[in-house]
């Protein structure tokens, strides 16, 4: 009876944190007695895991345009990473100077050593601190990628919501 009340108790806290302005992460603490004194709240500043981008209720925050991201690629200050497919790439074209890790890679190339990234996506592994822009076909993918960069300490993931298409029409333009 007593672990229904805890985990009552329990469902009360997680709503409240969650949809509070402070968005804090909920960390086990091992030892703690009951599941209350077992869980601290940690400011998302201390914590490796930012989550907060990934709740933020503001979903152009983290937006580029393509004369924000052709500025970017001029001044070498951000690596983009295209979550395309190769075949993708080869059928549609790509943003030149772009690094192809498909979608279904990025959790695990973010995690590689800068030398086996380089070999195996033929690109520089962009470290925690560099501007990281996503991109892909029309900026459904490059979106959950961003998020995955973030939940790996990535401070500076940005997202271009247009894509390759909206590269396409605006070099066209040009």
């Amino acid at each position: 009876m007593a672990s229904i009340w805890r985990c009552l108790r329990f469902a009360r806290v997680v709503p409240r944190t969650l949809w509070s302005g402070n968005l804090q992460t909920l960390v086990f603490v091992p030892g703690g007695r009951g599941l209350e004194s077992s869980l601290r709240a940690v400011r998302p500043e201390h914590n490796k895991l930012q989550l907060r981008r990934g709740f933020s209720s503001d979903p152009s925050n983290n937006n580029v345009t393509y004369e924000e991201l052709k500025q970017l690629l001029a001044k070498g200050k951000a690596v983009v990473i295209d979550v395309r497919e190769p075949w993708e790439l080869r059928e549609f074209g790509f943003i030149p100077g772009s690094i192809n890790v498909p979608m279904a890679q990025v959790n695990s190339a973010l995690q590689l050593c800068p030398e086996e990234f380089k070999e195996k996506y033929g690109g520089e592994m962009p470290e925690q601190t560099d501007i990281v822009v996503f991109t892909c076909l029309a900026g459904i993918r490059s979106k959950s990628a961003v998020n995955a960069a973030a939940s790996l300490g990535y401070k500076e993931v940005q997202h271009y919501s247009g894509g390759w298409k909206d590269w396409e029409k605006n070099e066209r333009i040009i």
